[in-house]
């Protein structure tokens, strides 16, 4: 018998329908709620008439041409295990994809611009989702890690919910939020939140951080605003690194792991050779500019920042190029973990087999499995002997993803993942 890959995608997304968020919001929130939902779906059916006969772009109406096919898959649990397995993955880590309740129309977290100063309803919708997330795992707890939400604007509140979480048994971790400048919170390297690091520590609670989810509001000027987001996004999320770094907070809590999901992994290198060397220069020189703004920051740090990363940090490399296999090397593919992004448009469904081929065909059998596998099961605490069977009915064998692909043999429609876009088999993009 050919011996199967357990297939882990520690990038997925998922959250409850708008009205179905209703049961799991305090009832004093009820009747505001049901107010704030009418007036959304007012909003939403407004938006459909008025596109009405128009085309629809891909954005709107998901992978496959239909925007209730493209819902289901956020928050159907069993059409989401059968979809998984019949695209060969069987374990998954969950971040959230809806909008909460309160939260303003495109958004999936409170720290989501447009900012507003409904702090109180905010967080009742992030807490709202994080019981509707515990529910969702429930109904399959071996094959998912949830992520929660916290919220940066009340950290006692923050540390309660981690202690919830932790009760709940959401091992997928803390979703660390977003403070770009605009933001009406603290940056993260704030001593404000020391709560919520101790919280997680204590709790053996993961860290992530999600593109898309740090970014200060570009405005709606189409298309120049929306071609910035694009530009940028990645760029404000990997800026977190350095914020935990210099601020001392992998020095302080030196087993707890901290993942950046879908930035891409080729900029990792140049960023902790560039970051080592300021810290260098912050520690160690007795003049400039670097060691008097820097050298209080470093003074107790006891490891450079390569050496943190590779100590603690994670990447999640969401449909991993092939163009980014020497990169993972340079890396460390115990570093890495693969991710699908589903059920996002520009994610690997329903091809993931041909797009394992195209990128890991050309890696060992050790490295690929270590990717797909061992690093997301030791971080997110996935028990392995527990998924083998399933990998054994519904994962590919070892040696077909070592089987290598042409090009020419990729769908076209699969070519709208980044993993399987033509452009990407030439160089690396900025991702």
């Amino acid at each position: 018998m050919s011996e199967h890959h357990i297939v882990i995608s520690a990038d997925t997304h998922c959250g409850a329908d708008l009205l179905d968020y209703r049961p799991y919001l305090e009832s004093k929130y009820h009747e505001e709620f049901d107010a704030w939902a009418g007036y959304m779906t007012t909003e939403a059916e407004n938006r459909k008439a008025m596109f009405a006969g128009m085309e629809r772009t891909p954005l709107e109406v998901g992978v496959d041409g239909d925007p209730e096919v493209f819902g289901y898959r956020n928050h159907s649990s069993e059409k989401r295990l059968q979809e998984q397995e019949e695209d060969g993955v069987i374990a998954a880590v969950l971040f959230p994809n809806t909008q909460p309740p309160f939260a303003p129309p495109a958004s999936t977290s409170f720290e989501a611009p447009p900012y507003s100063d409904n702090f109180e309803h905010r967080w009742a919708g992030l807490r709202a989702h994080n019981r509707w997330l515990a529910d969702f795992v429930s109904q399959a707890p071996e094959r998912r890690a949830g992520i929660f939400q916290i919220f940066l604007g009340d950290v006692e509140g923050s540390v309660k919910e981690i202690e919830w979480a932790a009760d709940q048994g959401l091992r997928g971790g803390v979703l660390v939020p977003g403070a770009p400048p605009d933001s009406p919170f603290e940056p993260l390297y704030s001593a404000s939140y020391e709560p919520i690091w101790a919280a997680a520590a204590a709790h053996d609670m993961p860290l992530n951080h999600h593109a898309g989810g740090a970014t200060p509001n570009f405005g709606n000027h189409f298309p120049s605003s929306l071609a910035m987001f694009m530009l940028e996004v990645q760029w404000w999320t990997q800026r977190a690194l350095w914020h935990l770094m210099f601020s001392g907070v992998f020095e302080r809590y030196p087993d707890m792991p901290y993942i950046i999901t879908e930035t891409g992994t080729a900029w990792v290198p140049d960023t902790l050779a560039k970051l080592d060397s300021f810290h260098h220069r912050m520690k160690y020189s007795k003049y400039g500019s670097e060691s008097i703004f820097g050298g209080q920051a470093v003074e107790k740090m006891s490891l450079t920042p390569t050496e943190y990363f590779e100590r603690q940090c994670y990447i999640g490399a969401s449909f991993l190029r092939p163009a980014e296999a020497e990169s993972a090397r340079s890396v460390g593919v115990e570093r890495i973990m693969w991710g699908s992004d589903y059920p996002h448009i520009e994610g690997s469904y329903p091809h993931t087999h041909e797009h394992l081929r195209l990128t890991f065909a050309q890696m060992t059998r050790e490295e690929t499995t270590t990717m797909l596998t061992n690093n997301a099961a030791e971080v997110y605490k996935f028990d392995i002997e527990a998924l083998r069977p399933l990998a054994e009915q519904f994962c590919p064998t070892k040696e077909s993803v070592e089987t290598p692909i042409d090009y020419s043999e990729i769908p076209e429609r699969a070519k709208g993942c980044p993993g399987m876009n033509p452009i990407n088999q030439v160089q690396e993009t900025a991702a």
